[in-house]
C-alpha cells in the first residue's frame, strides 16, 4: 500500500459513507504528508515529508520532497541516521514565499547535508 493510499485509507476511515469526500476533495484540501514511524529503538521520528501533487484517475499521486535514511544502530540500540532532499522541489513553495517563509534552495540539493 503506498503512502498516498495510506494517507486515504486513514482520513476517510472513520467518517460515514455518505460523509465521505471524494479523492478529488482529498487532494485538493491537502498539500503536504508528514509520516511518521516507531523504529527499532522505540523512537517516533519523521521518516518522509512528502507533497500531494493531484491525481491521476481516481489515485493520489505524491512526490518526495524529504526522507530518513537509516545508516544503523549504534551499541545502545540507538537507530543512526540522517535526513536528506529527494532533489524534488515542492510546487507549493511559491505560497511560502507569498507568506514570507523563504527556504534557501540549498535545502532541497540531495548531495548536501541538511
Amino acid at each position: 500500500m503506498t503512502l498516498a493510499s495510506r494517507a486515504e485509507a486513514l482520513f476517510t476511515s472513520s467518517l460515514q459513507p455518505s460523509q465521505r469526500p471524494t479523492t478529488s476533495q482529498i487532494a485538493a484540501a491537502i498539500k503536504v504528508i508528514v509520516q511518521l514511524q516507531r523504529l527499532s529503538d522505540g523512537k517516533r521520528r519523521v521518516t518522509s515529508i512528502a507533497e500531494i501533487t493531484g491525481l491521476e484517475g481516481d489515485i493520489l499521486q505524491m512526490q518526495e520532497i524529504f526522507k530518513y535514511t537509516r545508516t544503523g544502530t549504534a551499541p545502545d540500540g540507538t537507530v543512526e541516521g540522517h535526513f536528506s532532499a529527494t532533489g524534488v522541489r515542492p510546487r507549493f513553495l511559491s505560497e511560502l514565499v507569498a507568506r514570507g517563509i523563504n527556504i534557501p534552495g540549498a535545502y532541497f540539493d540531495p548531495s548536501k547535508p541538511l
